[in-house]
């Protein structure tokens, strides 16, 4: 199983070395290569409004999160996920492989911390490489 910061440090080496799946056709211009790239839905978990749960209450909240996170890894839905370090209001990250963003949102509203007020999910549609759905939790 690879780490989370792997997967990041992976996905990141591909934008860096340019094989995010885009060609130049002209100079300054770059159309997608849609047999390397892809949509996934990436969801911004920010700091939610009800975060007045008590110790024991918050810790199992953070459990049935991970459970989340770990079963849609194995479902094959989620690729990407991972917390930011600096404590702020943007507190993660999902990158989602699945069909809609509607199915996005219903994994996101059913993330025991949503459920709880703890975080809140802001979901856009990303294009980014193919290679990205490769990586084994």
């Amino acid at each position: 199983m690879k780490t989370t910061l792997t997967s990041f440090l992976i996905v990141l080496l591909f934008v860096v070395s340019g094989a995010t799946g885009l060609a130049q056709n002209e100079p300054g211009k770059t159309t997608p290569e849609p047999e390397k790239m892809t949509v996934y839905y990436m969801a911004f978990l920010k700091r939610g409004p009800d975060r007045s749960h008590d110790s024991l209450t918050a810790a199992k909240i953070q459990e049935g999160h991970m459970a989340h996170i770990m079963q849609m890894a194995k479902d094959k839905k989620l690729v990407l996920a991972g917390p930011f370090m600096d404590n702020g209001d943007l507190r993660g990250i999902f990158v989602f492989n699945v069909a809609s963003i509607e199915e996005a949102v219903d994994l996101t509203n059913q993330d025991p911390a949503v459920k709880s007020g703890r975080l809140v999910m802001e979901i856009h549609p990303w294009y980014g490489p193919v290679k990205l759905k490769e990586i084994e939790w």
